[in-house]
């Protein structure tokens, strides 16, 4: 997972539903800042596997188009093996595992 920026800001487009689940931060205007919203995020959300953090240039998002929200897998090559539809409404659950499949099967 590659942390790229918060989505809905308190100081800038926040949603009802993030006041009501206590999901509110501040734009970010540090990496150190940036980094303790990401590891609020795997707390919270209870991931096991890596999460990275983009840079405050947000080159990662950019790079990958990654905003408002993408699912991407990148294979052991360290090339891209599958990248959704920009979301939250693009990220399709099946299409991801199917993508996931065919990346570890390998070759």
């Amino acid at each position: 997972m590659i942390y790229v920026r918060e989505a809905h800001p308190d100081d800038g487009w926040q949603t009802e539903s993030n006041r009501r689940a206590g999901i509110v931060y501040k734009t970010p205007t540090n990496d150190l800042a940036r980094a303790a919203i990401a590891a609020d995020c795997v707390r919270a959300l209870g991931i096991t596997f890596p999460c990275l953090v983009d840079d405050m240039q947000d080159s990662v998002q950019k790079l990958l188009r990654a905003w408002p929200a993408r699912a991407g897998i990148v294979g052991a090559d360290g090339r891209i093996a599958y990248l959704s539809a920009p979301g939250p409404r693009g990220v399709d659950p099946d299409a991801i595992e199917a993508a996931l499949k065919r990346t570890l099967a390998g070759p």
